[in-house]
């Protein structure tokens, strides 16, 4: 399963000329790992709030092959790319009109807060969740 986190670019995520400013790719990906996690199951308000789990973010990339402009309309398409015992690595391609503007990907790791933050293993009925959706990707 591959989720899809649409926006509009806003004028105040653009630069003086007019080009969105590269830094809200990275908050475009957060949101959009958010939605991710929502449309399978796990919104992230309410694993913090039921088992105080969290998924803080280990290491981000992303790059910029168009530029963004004010009122664009865009979809950020995501899914697992990898998945290890405690991490997870999501891969998010940005497109408008069909056409990539830009790719990234996040790191992030299974953590409990329940006292000292400290990295968890991903729960069986989550893994399994994200697995085929990493597989539907490598076939298409």
């Amino acid at each position: 399963m591959q989720t899809e986190y649409p926006f509009q670019v806003r004028w105040g995520d653009t630069d003086a000329a007019g080009i969105v400013f590269y830094p809200n790719f990275y908050k475009w990906m957060d949101d959009a790992t958010h939605a991710y996690l929502t449309a399978i199951g796990c919104p992230s308000s309410q694993l913090f709030a039921k088992q105080q789990i969290g998924v803080p973010l280990l290491e981000a990339n992303c790059v910029f092959k168009r530029p963004l402009l004010f009122e664009d309309r865009v979809i950020v398409q995501s899914f697992v790319e990898e998945l290890q015992t405690k991490v997870f690595k999501i891969k998010h391609v940005f497109k408008k009109n069909d056409q990539i503007v830009a790719e990234g990907y996040e790191v992030r790791a299974w953590t409990s807060f329940k006292e000292k933050p400290k990295a968890q293993p991903i729960p069986d009925d989550i893994r399994e969740k994200m697995i085929p959706q990493m597989e539907a990707m490598e076939e298409s």
